[in-house]
């Protein structure tokens, strides 16, 4: 789900609401939320970034947010598959770290 190209393909239509419109206000204005944007999606946004590219930015750091979560939840179903004895076995399998001293 990485963005490989940033060049737009279509514009869509995007409903905002009041309340969308106040947090991308403090997104855009508070330099602690701009920082923590660029951190999930390695864009630099300012205060005079355009609606436009703030919307995309958003949209990319939604996406890398859920990519990141199914991520985690699948290393978790993982983990809860292996047994612990199983673990143990393998464990005892394993050459020991100091075997080539």
């Amino acid at each position: 789900m990485e963005t490989v190209d940033r060049s737009p393909v279509t514009r869509k239509s995007l409903p905002l609401s009041e309340r969308d419109l106040r947090d991308l206000a403090v997104l855009r204005g508070s330099e602690a939320h701009r920082a923590a944007l660029a951190k999930l999606t390695q864009v630099q946004v300012s205060e005079t970034t355009s609606e436009a590219v703030l919307l995309q930015t958003v949209l990319e750091a939604g996406l890398k947010v859920v990519a990141d979560l199914v991520e985690a939840e699948g290393y978790a179903r993982i983990a809860l598959e292996v047994v612990p004895e199983d673990r143990q076995a393998e464990a005892r399998r394993r050459r020991p770290s100091w075997a080539d001293e």
